[in-house]
Parts: C-alpha cells; sequence; structure tokens
C-alpha cells in the first residue's frame, strides 16, 4: 500500500510541482493586483449630468422601443451622442436614445473614441489622443461570461503615461472595463497563470471548467497522497520531528510536514473554486423565486415627472410588485421613491424593512423579519453604493441579502451555499471574521503561507527535475 502511494505521489508531484509553484507564487501577486475590472467608483466617476432637456420620451416609451420584452431595469444615462436609456432583462439588453427612442447601439468607431475620451476625462485621466486598438468579441481581459451581453467590444487606447485602455460596450455604449499597463504585465504572472486562462482557452468555458477542474482535482489527490506519506516517515528523536531522508528530500519533508495544514486546505479549496454546482449549490435564484424577484414591473406606472438636473444616472426597477425610482446625485448620495407616489412623501435614500418585507413575503410566507447585516458579518456582502445597508431576510433556510440602495439580491444563501462559503472563501482567501477585522494580519498571513507553500513546491520542483532526469537517462 505505502509503495503504491509512494509510486503514484512521485510521478504526480514529477507532474505537478510546477504547477503548485505557478499558483503560490501567483497567488500573492493576486493578493496585491486582482483582474482588471471596471469599479462602482470608477464606472459611476465617469458618468455625465443627465440634461433634462433632452429627455424626450418617458422610460416605458423606451422598454418597448427597446425589444428587451422581459425588462426589469431601465437606467438613463448621458452619452456624448446624447441621453440615452439602457434597458436590461433576464436574457439581454438594449440602449434606446431618450431624444427619439431609435436604437443607440454602437456602431461607429468615432463615437466609441468619444465615448472613452470623455469617459477618462470626467475620471481625470488626462487622456491623450485615444486609438481604436481593436473592435472584437473577446480579449486577454475581457474574457469573463459578465461581458457576453456587451460584445462585440471596442478596446481603445488612450495614449497616456499609465498605458490605460478603456472597453466601450457596443450594445448599450457604456464603458464596461478598464485596464493599465501595470495591471496588465501584473496579471500575466498573477491571475492568467493561476486560473490558467489564456484566451484561446478561456473563452470555451465549457472546456476550460472541465480542464482546470481536472487538474485541481489531480493536485489535490497528489498534496493529500504527500500529506499521507510524510506523518508515515515522521521519525522521533527524543521529543523532536526528524527525517529519514538527506539533502533537497529532507528540506521536502520537513517543509512539507509544517505547510501540510495549509497546502491541503488551499488546494482544495482552490479546487472548489472550480465546483460550478457540482458538489454545492450555486447560490442562484430558482426559477420560481426569479419569477418574483425579476417580476417585469408595469413600466406605465413610472413617473412622468421633469427630470431634476444635476442627476448622473436615474433607474427604474420593479422591487416587491412596485416600481421604483432612483435618482443618483453622487457615488453615496441618492433618493429613491416608488413610482406613482405623486407627492413624493415616499421619498428616502434607500429602500426600507418595509419595502424588503414586500418582496419577502411575496418569496415564501416563511420570511422572518428582515435585518440589517452587521459588519463584520460570517458571509459577507456590500452593497453597489458606498455606506448603503444590505438586509438579510432568512426564509425557513434559505437567506437572501438584497442591497438597499437598488433592491437586487447579492447572495442566495441555502445550508449548501453556506457551507461553500467556509469551505472555499474561508479557506482560500483566509477571510474569516477576526482576520477580516485585521486586514495587515491577514495579508501577513496569505504572503507568508504563500511563500511557505512556494519554497515547498520549488523543492519538489529539484526532486522531480532529478527523477526524470535520472529516469530519461536509464
Amino acid at each position: 500500500m505505502i509503495e503504491a502511494i509512494v509510486l503514484l505521489h512521485r510521478w504526480l508531484g514529477v507532474a505537478f510541482c510546477l504547477l503548485f509553484a505557478m499558483w503560490f507564487a501567483s497567488g500573492i501577486v493576486m493578493h496585491f493586483v486582482p483582474f482588471p475590472s471596471l469599479t462602482e467608483a470608477e464606472r459611476f466617476a465617469g458618468l455625465a449630468p443627465v440634461d433634462p432637456a433632452e429627455a424626450r420620451i418617458t422610460v416605458a416609451a423606451a422598454v418597448a422601443a427597446s425589444g428587451v420584452a422581459d425588462a426589469t431595469r431601465a437606467r438613463l444615462v448621458q452619452r456624448v451622442d446624447g441621453p440615452v436609456y439602457v434597458v436590461s432583462g433576464r436574457s439581454h439588453l438594449g440602449a434606446v436614445h431618450a431624444s427619439d427612442g431609435q436604437d443607440a447601439s454602437v456602431t461607429s468607431a468615432d463615437i466609441a473614441l468619444a465615448i472613452a475620451g470623455a469617459h477618462a476625462s470626467r475620471r481625470g485621466l488626462d487622456p491623450a489622443p485615444a486609438a481604436i486598438v481593436a473592435g472584437a468579441d473577446y480579449d486577454q481581459w475581457s474574457v469573463p461570461n459578465g461581458f457576453d451581453r456587451h460584445r462585440p467590444l471596442f478596446r481603445i487606447a488612450l495614449g497616456d503615461t499609465a498605458g490605460t485602455e478603456i472597453y466601450v460596450s457596443s450594445r448599450t455604449g457604456e464603458v464596461v472595463l478598464d485596464t493599465s499597463r501595470s495591471e496588465r504585465g501584473w496579471n500575466w504572472v498573477g491571475g492568467v497563470l493561476h486560473w490558467i486562462y489564456p484566451t484561446v482557452l478561456r473563452r470555451n468555458w465549457a472546456l476550460w471548467d472541465r480542464v482546470v477542474w481536472t487538474l485541481s482535482l489531480l493536485a489535490s489527490i497528489a498534496a493529500l497522497l504527500g500529506a499521507v506519506l510524510g506523518i508515515v516517515r515522521i521519525r522521533m528523536r527524543g521529543r523532536a520531528i526528524s527525517t529519514p531522508y538527506r539533502g533537497w528530500h529532507a528540506l521536502h519533508h520537513l517543509i512539507g510536514l509544517a505547510a501540510t495544514l495549509f497546502v491541503l486546505t488551499w488546494i482544495f479549496s482552490g479546487w472548489l473554486s472550480m465546483d460550478h454546482g457540482r458538489l454545492f449549490s450555486r447560490g442562484q435564484l430558482t426559477p420560481a423565486e426569479s419569477r418574483v424577484v425579476d417580476a417585469a414591473p408595469d413600466w406605465m406606472a413610472a413617473s412622468r415627472e421633469q427630470l431634476v438636473s444635476p442627476v448622473r444616472e436615474v433607474e427604474w426597477f420593479g422591487f416587491g410588485g412596485n416600481l421604483y425610482r432612483r435618482d443618483r446625485l453622487a457615488q453615496g448620495a441618492q433618493t429613491l421613491v416608488r413610482a406613482g407616489d405623486v407627492s413624493r412623501d415616499g421619498q428616502a435614500g434607500i429602500l426600507s424593512g418595509h419595502d424588503i418585507q414586500e418582496l419577502t413575503r411575496r418569496l415564501a410566507a416563511n420570511c422572518g423579519v428582515p435585518s440589517v447585516l452587521a459588519e463584520p458579518d460570517d458571509y459577507p456582502a456590500q452593497s453597489t453604493v458606498a455606506g448603503a445597508p444590505v438586509y438579510r431576510t432568512r426564509c425557513g433556510e434559505v437567506w437572501f441579502d438584497i442591497d438597499g440602495a437598488d433592491g437586487s439580491v447579492l447572495q442566495r444563501l441555502d445550508a449548501s451555499r453556506r457551507a461553500y462559503r467556509w469551505f472555499y472563501s474561508a479557506l482560500h482567501t483566509l477571510d474569516f471574521p477576526v482576520l477580516m477585522a485585521h486586514p495587515r494580519l491577514r495579508e501577513i498571513l496569505i504572503v507568508g503561507l504563500c511563500a511557505l507553500g512556494l519554497v515547498f513546491s520549488v523543492t519538489g520542483i529539484v526532486i522531480g527535475w532529478r527523477r526524470l532526469r535520472s529516469t530519461l537517462a536509464s
């Protein structure tokens, strides 16, 4: 039995030692430089005040003109070519000009360049003359599935000293992603390596999923076999732990013993990051829940009153059977009113506990009273608007975390998903509440443990190379 474990661990180690080293090294990089994205603060900073005089059609007319039959949300934003309604549904989205209801998708490179330049200027990026780099469905930084509804994308180089590139949706004309030269460079040795994310593989999600899941599973088996061998081979000299090995094998054994718990939990939790519903629930709304949460509202109930300048974004959304309108004045400042409340006595900045209760009552009869999440929380969720509350409602064994700013369901946590949060997130990123409350300590632990895992992997690389070389020479 031991001989079989030795043989399996030896050759799995030869096959995966470089992969282990890559994961630990890239994990350190990712902690400091995440994969490129456009944050909500960056997106909002790039918005211009909406010109009320140009918004001549109602949101109801815009939804009808968009062709999005199952529209659940609509936003009014200002583009360089005038205000535009962006209408989104469960399956797709569309955009129409607020002046005449005509299609507002972007086909002109000149318009895309103007949109990117205006966005950059409002964010203080000080762009030089911008230029279209490409117009395509995929590149290395836009492969995530969240961009599918916006493809093809215009990729635009600003020509600034930071090497910023901005991606503009051809469907809506919105800026959906930005990257800098530094982010791109670090992510070649960070996120791209860590997630095995080259465009040629990642653009085929199903293939990428199967490949990375299989590699992660085999790596977990190799780590488990090594842990078993490491423990079996322990020798005691008095009260001190000793090893029967010498040289690099001894280093591999002793460092492995010190890193066993971390390596096993980190590799295992990394494998679980690719679970995608195989062992745990995916945290998604059921079809019945989606019909309640995403029910198409009565767009004719939308308020027809004049917009108040200088609003930067107006959004209409259905929630709990009612239509709401929120006017966003700044990143952390908004007003919210239920459609039809012509007196605006119900105006507030956020959804109330009563509003949340109305929705959850429609979800299930046994939902508890909503409560505002406290920080830190064992299952963290944050609003898209800084400072806005997140409400939690317990419907039997299922929990719903709802954004008080815009009514979106941030998390659906059944028992399986709550377990997944601990087996994956807590073990892989050390986001235990006690550590989240002490970010510097958490950072030291993450970097230190990954560095220990990297040193351990290097000893495996040396041993594996020597074994492979001697085998090929014989």
